[in-house]
């Protein structure tokens, strides 16, 4: 289904050194910030207390996360488990008080709102847990880049692999930029979103291969260069692209929107990754591509030459 069809292609790769440029930079100061100021990771990761209460009722999210944060903790995470009733309260470490001293503050609080409240569990998650968590996450990520580059290698070729690569971590690194230099809270359903847009990125880097290769073996483009086919693949799915960038982002915005605190960073990782999806398939994926010199003949097998004794009478 299309909108609108672009007669004339657009040259996006007259302007692809300009690009690069700024995606160098914009990589570099993500990089920097990485470096400089680090992830504030949540206590998923750095370590806590957790604890489970129960109510008669459906809970007020809103009211016990005020009572919570009313006592003195900050970056905490409130949410329901389970039920409306149920609810999970994620407590960072402080320094000189154990789980059960905090547990006793919180619980004191939300029984003087709701005396009908009752503390189900509470658990200390240590630092080494978080530590594997990082580790593992790194796994998950390092695993899907080598599954995108065996992907893309197989069903394209080896340069087409390498620009998506690069595009993918791209995204990843710019998302990490941002959520540095504004010290957002990284959680697990930040490390997952994270994960979803490098499956979102390279999707879109296919179809855009998908056109080149098909541009590539059409007779009536025979006589275009590397750099208009790719023109002619990117102008020839805009109509895509925006149908399915513009669904996908109208359904992250409400979350953003209407989600609450719990969804609030997982939906603005998703957004950074979506609009920087689109913007490094067109203008890092393909022109990397260009760049490493992509042709024809990469993706259309020689003919092999006719054996002039087929045929002959022995």
């Amino acid at each position: 289904m299309e909108f609108f069809r672009i007669k004339k292609d657009i040259p996006f790769m007259r302007h692809a050194l300009i690009f690069n440029v700024i995606s160098a930079l914009t990589f570099v100061l993500a990089v920097f910030f990485l470096l400089s100021k680090g992830l504030h990771f949540s206590i998923e990761f750095t370590g806590g207390t957790v604890m489970e209460v129960a109510y008669t009722k459906p809970a007020n999210i809103e009211n016990i996360r005020k009572s919570v944060e009313g006592l003195g903790f900050t970056d905490t995470q409130v949410q329901s488990f389970g039920t409306a009733q149920d609810v999970m309260i994620r407590l960072p470490a402080q320094h000189g008080v154990n789980a059960t001293q905090q547990s006793e503050k919180v619980i004191a609080a939300l029984t003087a709102q709701d005396p009908d409240v009752k503390l189900q569990r509470v658990e200390f998650v240590g630092p080494q847990v978080g530590d594997e968590l990082a580790h593992d996450g790194l796994m998950a990520l390092g695993m899907v880049v080598i599954g995108i580059v065996i992907y893309l290698a197989f069903r394209f070729e080896w340069k087409f692999a390498v620009a998506a690569v690069i595009a993918n971590l791209h995204d990843v690194v710019i998302i990490l930029g941002f959520f540095a230099f504004f010290q957002w809270e990284f959680s697990l359903t930040v490390l997952a979103a994270v994960l979803a847009v490098l499956g979102y990125s390279v999707n879109e880097s296919v179809v855009v291969f998908d056109r080149v290769r098909e541009a590539f073996r059409d007779r009536r483009y025979g006589k275009l260069s590397a750099p208009e086919v790719l023109n002619h693949a990117i102008t020839s799915t805009i109509s895509r692209t925006i149908i399915t960038h513009g669904s996908t982002e109208m359904m992250v915005l409400s979350m953003l929107i209407f989600g609450g605190p719990t969804l609030h960073y997982f939906a603005v990782a998703l957004t950074i990754g979506i609009l920087f999806g689109i913007y490094s398939s067109v203008f890092v994926a393909a022109a990397i591509a260009m760049w490493l010199g992509v042709k024809r003949e990469d993706l259309i097998k020689p003919a092999k030459p006719k054996d002039e004794t087929d045929g002959a009478v022995v």
